[in-house]
Order: structure tokens, then sequence, then C-alpha cells
């Protein structure tokens, strides 16, 4: 964890040297075509070029000693850190890649990070016991799924004031998204086993679809098909999003208690990853499982980027495993990278192919009690952190 928060590039820590390959071209530059012009002196001039030459040197020491080690293989590592601070946990995060904005759900609000300048743009509130978020940007409108009181936050993407609220009759609203082809919002209901279907733009629940188990993740492929894991089940259950009607139910055996989910659209191949922990590779037509793949404990969150045919695994025990699925149902793993314990939710950033993960730091469970018997570690206040992870 990166005690002084912030920017990772604001500091320095210990690590081994690492020459930056663009030090050494400026470097050679200056070398070769620097003259003693302003120097009174040859001793003077050498002096000064090579006092230049150590201070570029010190500056990429500074700048690689606050990344992590890189993932042999792939080249992805920690390149920063930003504190988000505040009170509250975290779930799960959205990009708006054209808006170079970032969403992260913090218990009763959305953080809403700025990419570009690395800073809070505002926040989204109140979201109570909200869990993900869905943009819309060709209504410039977004939504949120409140767990707490079983409805959805619709909010205004550039001013991020809340609009409307719509209630579900359903309960405990966990994942959401938004598929373009039927042009609704759908929410996947923890407590009631279902799925709720609201259309976009007049904002109103248009119906719901019964699931038969807990839903975690879920994903669109972009012709009207819904696919979301059922974790209580281990399957997937697929439906049609026009018709609010199931289509197919696929097990993901040996996979277990299945929670992120990630979609190749052009190859047609899921990534369901599970709590046993692998991740199951699904043919999205067939429901056939084509591999499985060991990834790190305490999964909750996949990814894919399509340019460079990459799948992701968060994993709770501090990890990343990265998997390369550009072969014909081949799917080795080319990469685990070291991240922080608890960063298990993740998004992927596919034009800047950049992952973004986000923990904290921790203290000793509370006692257990009879509603909890398994508490988990508690917060320290202010150490929530978003870490960036890139090549």
């Amino acid at each position: 964890m990166h005690k002084n928060g912030g920017s990772r590039r604001g500091g320095c820590s210990p690590g081994g040297f690492v020459f930056p390959a663009n030090v050494f071209y400026l470097s050679t530059f200056i070398l070769a075509t620097s003259t003693p012009v302003l120097h009174h002196t040859t001793m003077e001039y050498m002096m000064n070029k090579y006092l230049l030459l150590f201070t570029l040197f010190a500056c990429g020491i500074l700048w690689v000693g606050t990344s992590s080690a890189q993932s042999p293989g792939t080249g992805y590592h920690i390149i920063d850190s930003l504190r988000l601070g505040g009170e509250g946990g975290w779930d799960y995060l959205t990009i708006d890649t054209e808006a170079h904005r970032l969403y992260v759900s913090r218990g009763a609000r959305v953080q809403v990070v700025d990419l570009a300048k690395r800073t809070i743009a505002g926040e989204i509130a109140p979201t109570p016991g909200v869990h993900g978020i869905a943009l819309v940007p060709t209504l410039g409108r977004g939504y949120t799924s409140n767990g707490r009181d079983s409805s959805v936050t619709v909010f205004d993407l550039k001013t991020l004031r809340s609009l409307a609220t719509v209630k579900l009759d359903a309960r405990n609203p966990d994942a959401i998204l938004y598929d373009a082809f039927s042009g609704r919002i759908f929410t996947f209901n923890g407590g009631s086993a279902n799925a709720t279907a609201i259309d976009a733009g007049p904002d109103t629940v248009s119906g719901s679809v019964p699931l038969g188990g807990k839903p975690e993740f879920a994903v669109t492929d972009g012709l009207g098909r819904i696919y979301v894991n059922i974790e209580d089940r281990n399957e997937v259950v697929v439906f049609d999003s026009r018709l609010l009607r199931v289509l197919n139910r696929w097990s993901l055996a040996p996979g277990e208690e299945p929670t992120g989910l990630a979609i190749d659209r052009e190859h047609r191949r899921l990534f369901a990853v599970c709590g046993n922990p692998l991740m199951v590779v699904l043919d999205a037509d067939a429901g056939k499982v084509l591999a499985t793949v060991p990834i790190g404990e305490g999964t909750d969150g996949a990814g894919y980027d399509a340019a460079l045919h990459l799948a992701f695994s968060s994993n709770g025990e501090g990890t990343l495993t990265v998997v390369n699925a550009g072969g014909p149902d081949r799917y080795p793993v080319v990469g685990t990278v070291v991240t922080r314990r608890g960063a298990r939710t993740l998004t992927v950033d596919e034009k800047a192919h950049r992952i973004y993960t986000v923990t904290a730091k921790f203290g000793p469970p509370p006692a257990p009690t009879a509603e909890r018997p398994r508490p988990r570690p508690t917060i320290e206040p202010g150490s929530v952190t978003l870490y960036i992870i890139g090549r």
C-alpha cells in the first residue's frame, strides 16, 4: 500500500535500479549534440554536462522506484495510485473512456475520478448501498444500483446531479448494465433472484426476468443476449433483452461460486471467474466449457481487452491474473501481477490498455456476532486507494 496516498509518482520507494530507455536516449542525445558555447572553460562545460546527466538518471530512478515490479511476460505493473480517502468501502468500478472518468461505488455515494487530471471530479449522492454504475452517453445519463433501499439513481453525466430515483419491486440490486440493443438498463437483484428491466430515457420499469438464483456480474453481447453469473447455482443464465425471456442455463462446473464475468464479443467467448479459484471459459453460443484456468484467491472481478486479446481476474489475495485469449481455444496464464491485498474488483480501459482496481488498508475484524459470524476486517479511515495498472 502506498503509505503517503496520492500519486505514486510523488515520492521514492526502495527498489532495484532500472535504467529507463527514455533517459538513455535523452542522455545520448545531449552527449552527442551539446557544445561548450555558453561555458567559459572545457572543464566547466564537462562538469555541467555530467551534472545534467546525473540529474536525468536520478529522475529516472525516482519515477521507476515508485512503480511495482513488472509481471514477467506481460510488463503489467502498478504505474500510479490515487488516494480516494473518505468513509465507506467500495464495490464495482465503471469507466467512461471518452470522458476519461472513472466511477467508484463507495457505500452511500459514488466518487468520480478525472483520469486525465488524477483528481476527484465530484460525487453522486445519495446512493444508499450502491453496488454498480451503468452509463448511457447517448442520453447523457448514468444509473446506479442501490442495494440498501432497492432503487436506481439516475444522474447527469456532465453535472453529476441526481435527476430521478426509480423504485424497484425487487430486493438488493447488485450488478447493473446498459444494453444498447434493447435500450434498457438491467439490475441484477441478489435478494429476489431476478433481473429488473428499465427503459432508459423514460426511466420506467418495463418488466423483470426470474433467474432462479443469486445473480452476480452480467454482460451483454450487444446483439440482444444478456449473460449473468448465478453464484449459488454455479451457472450462467442467458436471456433475451427485448423479450425478457430466459434462453439457456449453462453449468460452470468445475467452477464454483462465480462472481466476475467478461465477454469477447468478436470470438463469442465468456470468462467467468469463480471462488474455487478458476476462470471458466465458455462458448457464448453453445454454452460449452472450453477451458478452465487457474487464478488467484478471492476473485470478484473479470475484464477483457479486445485489442490485446487478454482476459483478467482481480484477486483479493493481492494479485491480477493475466490470461492470453488470442489462441484457438488455448488460454495460458501469461502473468500474475502483484497488486494489493483486497483489490478484488476491476475495470478495463480498452483505449489506454490499463486496469483500475481499488483497495484499502485493513485493521482487525470486529468481534463475531450471531448476525455476522465471520466479520470482515475493518478499513482504516481515509485509506481507500485507486491503483492504476499498465505497461
